[in-house]
C-alpha cells in the first residue's frame, strides 16, 4: 500500500471587515517569523526543520506569546523548505542575493490549529480566538470527500484582501495498491497520433499536435514581426503579449 495525496483549494465566504482582520493580524504576525527564521536558516546554513524549530522556538514564544504555540512549528517547516531551496539555488550560482525575499505567504497549519467543522467550514486558531469559516465547496471537493479519501492533518490558507476571502488548501489522502505490471504495451508516438498494440490489436489516437505547434508558431511569428517594428525586439509590451500564450 502506499498513500497518494491531491489539494484542493476553496474559497471561503465573504468575511466580515471584523474577521478578516483578524487574520491580517495573523498574517502580519506570521510573515515575520518566516522572515526571522529564514534569515536566521540561510546565515546558518541550516535547512532542517527540527534544528530550526530548537534554535529558535523558545525565542519565538517570547516574542508571540499571544499566538497559539503550533504557529512556531509549522513557520519553522516553511522557513526551512524556503530556506533550503534558496540555498540550493545559491550553491548552483543562480541568485546574486544573500537572503531570499519573502514576497507571498500561505499561512501554514496543523491538526492544532485548524479543524473541519460540518462538511463546508472549518474552525482557524488565531491569536484572539477560534473562528469558524465556511467556505464554498465545489465539484471536486465533494469528489474526493465521497469516494474514500480523507483529510490530512495539514493545510494552508491564504488571503484574498481584495475580496475579504480566505483561499484554504485542504489536503486529501488515500492509499491505494502498487500497481503490478504484468507485461508491456508497445507505443507509437507521431506528430499527429499514438498507436498502441494491445493483445495483438492496434489503436491509434490522433492527437493532432502538429496543428497545435505550428499554430503556436504562426502565432508567435506574427506577434514578434508585428512588435518588433513598432517597438523593437526588446520590448516589454511583446514580452507581454507573448506571455499570453502560455506555451508551456
Amino acid at each position: 500500500m502506499t498513500s497518494v495525496t491531491r489539494t484542493v483549494i476553496v474559497k471561503s465566504i465573504q468575511l466580515s471587515r471584523k474577521v478578516f482582520n483578524v487574520f491580517v493580524e495573523l498574517e502580519g504576525m506570521y510573515r515575520n517569523i518566516v522572515e526571522q527564521l529564514v534569515m536566521y536558516a540561510v546565515r546558518s546554513n541550516t535547512t532542517s526543520f527540527t534544528r530550526l524549530k530548537a534554535d529558535k522556538y523558545r525565542e519565538l514564544r517570547n516574542q508571540y506569546p499571544q499566538l497559539p504555540s503550533h504557529y512556531a512549528y509549522t513557520a519553522c517547516q516553511d522557513a526551512s523548505t524556503r530556506a533550503k531551496s534558496f540555498l540550493k539555488l545559491k550553491k548552483q550560482s543562480l541568485t546574486s542575493r544573500e537572503y531570499p525575499e519573502v514576497r507571498s505567504i500561505s499561512i501554514w497549519l496543523d491538526d492544532s490549529l485548524w479543524r473541519l467543522n460540518g462538511l463546508t467550514s472549518i474552525e482557524i486558531a488565531t491569536h484572539k480566538e477560534w473562528v469558524t469559516v465556511g467556505f464554498e465547496p465545489h465539484k471536486w471537493y465533494w469528489r474526493y470527500l465521497n469516494r474514500g479519501w480523507k483529510l490530512a492533518s495539514e493545510a494552508k490558507i491564504k488571503l484574498d484582501k481584495r475580496n475579504r476571502r480566505l483561499i484554504i488548501y485542504l489536503v486529501f489522502k488515500k492509499n491505494v495498491e502498487e500497481y503490478e505490471p504484468r507485461g508491456y504495451l508497445p507505443v507509437d508516438v507521431n506528430e499527429n497520433s499514438v498507436a498502441v498494440l494491445v493483445d495483438g490489436v492496434a489503436y491509434l489516437f490522433e492527437t493532432n499536435m502538429e496543428k497545435l505547434v505550428l499554430g503556436y508558431y504562426y502565432r508567435r511569428k506574427r506577434i514578434q514581426e508585428k512588435y518588433d517594428k513598432l517597438y523593437g525586439v526588446k520590448s516589454r509590451t511583446k514580452r507581454k503579449i507573448l506571455r499570453k500564450l502560455r506555451e508551456k
